[in-house]
């Protein structure tokens, strides 16, 4: 104990050479960690949130020595429902392992996978303007067949099993399909709804019918929801919660070495090909915040 104290002693601006249990803190310290973009693949022209990118972001954001809570700044107009989940289910149990309480703070938008993510924090805050909810399941896709006969291309799909080939949007929708995809949603809404009641409990508004319907809202009706705990932005909001002279210590990822980056360009005279994929993928992406009204 009497060794304790001593090294406490130390200027603060030498703290960094203790251990961080020795450690003593002049400020209260948020790490802040911004969640942005559609949930799912990412591309080379589709940034977003996958679990593999960021779980280390959240294993430092939960590490960062002295902090008093975490803060997740969402802006995210869904995605992926596993990948939702992961996200999740990684940030509750770091937060119960830390004993950190968690906080989440709505820019644009925290919908669908969005608002799942935002449902593994403590507390949750929007602004005014802000899009909430959107508690559902969505498949979206195309149907190219009749285009092909135009064209005069033969579509030749060859399986084993029945259903290898279902909703191939290069053939016609056979409605033993639709019936499927639609069990397979509904068995995925279930498991959002309940982690919703699950997280929100008796703070949602049960009364209104439209809750988990897929519908969204602005953040003040999401407060009279119960979707989100008050109206306010992080700087405010943390000012009340810890004082005046919290820092907050932002969570970025690495950037990659000069020479990765340098290697990680296209060859000369290769600029201007675009894998097709990546095309679609960041169409997709500006479909699901259209979706939304942004």
């Amino acid at each position: 104990m009497a060794q304790k104290s001593l090294l406490s002693m130390l200027p603060a601006r030498l703290q960094f050479l203790l251990p961080a249990k020795y450690r003593t803190y002049a400020h209260p310290i948020v790490p802040v960690l911004r969640l942005s973009g559609p949930i799912g693949a990412i591309m080379p022209l589709r940034s977003g949130l996958a679990m593999s990118s960021v779980a280390p972001l959240l294993e430092r954001a939960f590490s960062v020595p002295g902090a008093k809570a975490v803060a997740l700044v969402i802006n995210s107009p869904g995605g992926s429902a596993a990948q939702s989940h992961l996200i999740f289910k990684r940030i509750r149990s770091l937060s119960e392992e830390k004993k950190l309480p968690v906080i989440a703070f709505v820019e644009d938008a925290a919908a669908s996978g969005g608002y799942m993510i935002a449902c593994a924090a403590d507390e949750i805050y929007a602004d005014p303007a802000s899009i909430v909810g959107s508690i559902g399941v969505v498949s979206a896709s195309f149907g190219f067949h009749e285009l092909i006969e135009r064209l005069g291309i033969e579509r030749r799909v060859h399986t084993a099993g029945k259903s290898k080939a279902m909703l191939d949007p290069f053939r016609p929708e056979n409605p033993d399909d639709v019936v499927r995809l639609k069990g397979l949603q509904h068995k995925i809404h279930d498991v959002f709804v309940d982690l919703v009641r699950s997280r929100r409990g008796e703070k949602l508004n049960d009364s209104y019918d439209d809750l988990f319907s897929g519908a969204f809202w602005v953040g003040a009706e999401a407060v009279d929801l119960g979707l989100v705990d008050g109206l306010g932005d992080i700087r405010s909001v943390m000012r009340q919660r810890f004082g005046e002279k919290v820092r907050f210590r932002m969570i970025e990822p690495a950037r990659p070495p000069l020479l990765g980056r340098l290697l990680g360009r296209r060859p000369l005279g290769q600029s201007s090909l675009i894998d097709p994929g990546e095309i679609v993928g960041t169409l997709e992406e500006r479909s699901a915040w259209a979706r939304l009204g942004l």
